[in-house]
């Protein structure tokens, strides 16, 4: 395997660590391999990433042809919006949530990940627009460099413009989505603009509960009881 001599001078400890799990991978055949990349996976532990492997040796060649397809086209394919930076299939420069002009331009809903726009989708409540922040603030670290506040802040005076009337906070009901809901609403303060009023979901989520799950009807009362 070649290794870029100027990435090894500037973080040694980072490319041993590249090359140790390359090395681990490629002496592995290949269904340890497969099951190990699937195990890399969110909330994916080594006895579900084995199933999904047998899945696929039970599946037909044509299923599995499908699959390469589509991840190779996820790389092509694949862009963030422009605007909301969520990512989309396509070539225009903006996803087609911003892009529909039957969306209510007075309403954006901050989020902190596509998964949890995906709920906001699913529950068939809300009808404005969005804002994929890209995360929520570690309470370990407070850092907030991984995430889009200044891209936030920066659009709103665009968005004002727009119609826009209230941002709706719209992060996890853990201490990370309360940390990073109240480091918005500072930063938010700060454009001391009395039109624009700023919410966020209400009654409905339960402490510690993750917006990516919670059912239709939850998110609905969330929104309904927002303050």
């Amino acid at each position: 395997m070649r290794i870029c001599c100027s990435l090894f001078t500037a973080c040694p400890v980072a490319t041993l660590v590249l090359f140790g799990v390359h090395c681990k991978l490629t002496t592995m055949d290949s269904i340890q391999r497969l099951t190990a990349l699937f195990e890399r996976f969110p909330g994916i532990g080594p006895r579900q990433a084995g199933r999904f492997v047998q899945f696929l040796l039970r599946s037909s060649p044509a299923l599995r042809r499908e699959l390469v397809k589509a991840l190779q086209e996820l790389g092509s394919a694949a862009r963030q919006c422009a605007m909301c930076f969520r990512f989309f299939s396509g070539s225009a420069k903006i996803c087609d949530i911003c892009a529909n002009s039957e969306r209510d331009r007075a309403y954006l809903a901050v989020v902190a990940s596509d998964a949890d726009l995906a709920a906001l989708e699913r529950s068939g409540t809300y009808r404005g627009l969005y804002f994929v922040l890209g995360g929520t603030i570690s309470l370990a670290s407070e850092k907030t460099s991984n995430l889009r506040i200044k891209q936030l802040f920066d659009a709103i005076p665009d968005r004002i413009q727009n119609g826009l009337k209230e941002i709706i906070v719209a992060f996890p009901a853990n201490p990370e989505g309360d940390a990073t809901a109240e480091r918005v609403r500072e930063e938010l303060t700060g454009l001391r603009n009395p039109s624009l009023k700023i919410t966020s979901l209400g009654r409905g989520l339960s402490t510690g509960s993750e917006l990516e799950y919670a059912d239709p009807e939850t998110i609905k009362s969330a929104f309904e009881s927002r303050r």
